[in-house]
């Protein structure tokens, strides 16, 4: 268990370019989770949703103050920042792929993070949305843990199902 405390990780930038990029999260990462979600919309609805940051917050009222560098378009290396409950993030999009995947690497209060999205079409016209996060950081596993993280990537599905088959 001390091991895992004091696990750090990869740098920001190996995480962002030899994991993130390469559509892996960081198995030896002490905090990890998944969860998928079927919505009765098409993945089109799915992705625009989750392509636009700026609009987050109209579906999950946690998230505020997303701001996207450049022009505000979402491309792979455009950093962002947001608010996630009291945490503000630094971001920035590793894999952008319209209608497949969006993923992020991500640091705050020294941790550091992957978080991919995975839209999968479905033939009966729903979309399977899965998600998969790792976090790692000195210490971090003394006020977080990995059902903390299962039940907000929760909560982050089941916000997007419900605006997805609300539209």
């Amino acid at each position: 268990m001390f091991q895992e405390m004091r696990y750090r990780g990869p740098s920001l930038d190996e995480l962002h370019d030899a994991y993130a990029k390469r559509h892996r999260i960081d198995e030896a990462a002490p905090i990890r989770s998944a969860h998928e979600v079927v919505i009765d919309a098409p993945a089109e609805r799915v992705w625009a949703l989750l392509a636009d940051p700026s609009g987050w917050s109209a579906f999950n009222p946690a998230i505020r103050g997303v701001r996207i560098a450049d022009d505000g378009a979402v491309r792979v290396d455009t950093r962002f920042t947001w608010v996630n409950g009291r945490t503000t993030i630094a971001s920035r999009f590793a894999v952008v792929e319209p209608l497949g995947e969006l993923t992020w690497t991500g640091s705050a209060m020294g941790s550091r993070a992957v978080h991919r999205h995975l839209i999968t079409a479905r033939e009966d016209g729903t979309t399977l949305l899965r998600t998969e996060e790792s976090m790692a950081g000195t210490l971090l596993g003394l006020f977080y843990d990995s059902a903390k993280l299962h039940a907000e990537l929760t909560r982050w599905l089941d916000s997007i199902k419900t605006a997805a088959e609300r539209s």
